[in-house]
């Protein structure tokens, strides 16, 4: 019995952290917000205007998503405690492997949902736009920006978030020169900023005859992907817009037409392009987007700048900042240079194994936040 009665420990204080949880991040007034999303679209008359009712559709599948752990947690938990009360009552052995079971994935979600209660940016919970540029070294760098898009596309599939190509710049032997991935999902850009940043690779390269050590760089900027009514000023007559025919991987439409789109917001010098649909106007339509949200992210940096100044802080966005390392010889180990954690197991990170470097960023700025606010 008295084993009986520890499960049934573990399993009300895990329901009671996760109430507390609940409580703290107003749970219910997000429930109660889904409950009118899911009203509005049960209007009969919703599909009369086919782009608000797909605009409202992707706002209650979004909602739901984020919810459907919270409900989870809650029915597990009720669950479990029940499963032990019985098993107690019936002194029932073979229930311990599911009481286990329940406990572990109840811990899991907790830990889930105690990560996400950190995020903090009023951008966190929507989704990002994730920009790969390799650095100087040729050939060794577009292969190490390559490498890096493909770690965050399994990273994505992890989390079940959807991610697309809109552009990428092959390199002249291997690699890409440059990509950028639009990355939908639930706190997508909350998980994703602490990836902002230098990214550098320590390997013996397959491209050296000799088979010599080589360092590699990248960079990777993140940058909340914007809704289209989010208001940002963008006059015509600041734009220079052109088309070309895309060179990319991307489809065997490539040279056919002129699809792509490259805009220029001249008073910033900012250029985006796209050249993953075959329509010229949904490209234009997917770089307007992109361009959108990199103005709103420099108008952050900027007010962030100013912030700063005031304090007397300093910051270092040099290229030769890097985040991170990646060394695969003569030993494995990725390390943040930042939150010093790291882990040897290198090819598991490059397979998209990134939640502990993020959770620890994440850690990190809010005892940054924490401190700052004591402080004052």
């Amino acid at each position: 019995m008295a084993e009986y009665s520890d499960y049934l420990y573990q399993a009300t204080t895990l329901a009671s952290t996760s109430a507390e949880l609940r409580e703290r991040l107003n749970i219910d007034a997000r429930e109660d917000k889904f409950r009118d999303v899911a009203g509005r679209a049960e209007n009969p008359k919703l599909w009369d205007d086919p782009e608000s009712a797909q605009q409202l559709m992707s706002e209650l599948a979004r909602r739901r998503t984020e919810l459907d752990p919270w409900r989870r947690l809650a029915a597990l938990a009720d669950e479990t405690i029940l499963l032990v009360e019985l098993a107690t009552e019936a002194d029932d052995a073979e229930s311990i492997p599911e009481i286990e079971g329940n406990l572990a994935e109840i811990r899991g979600l907790l830990s889930r949902l105690e990560t996400e209660a950190l995020f903090s940016d009023v951008h966190d919970a929507g989704n990002a736009i994730l920009e790969i540029n390799a650095g100087a070294g040729g050939t060794e760098s577009c292969d190490w920006a390559e490498m890096l898009g493909r770690m965050y596309q399994r990273w994505c599939e992890r989390h079940g978030f959807q991610v697309d190509i809109i552009d990428a710049l092959d390199g002249d032997q291997a690699g890409v020169k440059s990509m950028t991935l639009e990355i939908q999902g639930t706190n997508a850009y909350g998980y994703l900023r602490s990836e902002r940043g230098v990214h550098r690779l320590v390997r013996i390269s397959p491209f050296d005859a000799q088979n010599r050590r080589h360092t590699s760089f990248a960079s990777v900027d993140i940058i909340p992907d914007v809704e289209d009514d989010v208001e940002i000023d963008v006059r015509d007559e600041d734009l220079k817009i052109d088309t070309y025919r895309a060179s990319s991987a991307g489809g065997q439409h490539v040279n056919k037409t002129e699809s792509a789109i490259r805009i220029t917001h001249l008073p910033t010098g900012i250029v985006v392009t796209c050249q993953n649909e075959r329509s010229q106007h949904k490209n234009r339509a997917s770089a307007m987007r992109v361009l959108k949200a990199r103005l709103l992210d420099l108008q952050r940096k900027e007010q962030e700048a100013a912030l700063a100044k005031l304090r007397g802080v300093q910051t270092d966005i040099a290229w030769g900042n890097q985040i991170r390392s990646y060394v695969l010889q003569p030993y494995t180990m990725v390390k943040d240079h930042r939150t010093d954690f790291e882990t040897g197991n290198a090819s598991a990170v490059l397979d998209g194994d990134l939640d502990g470097f993020m959770i620890a960023f994440l850690q990190m700025m809010a005892a940054q936040r924490i401190a700052q606010e004591n402080s004052m």
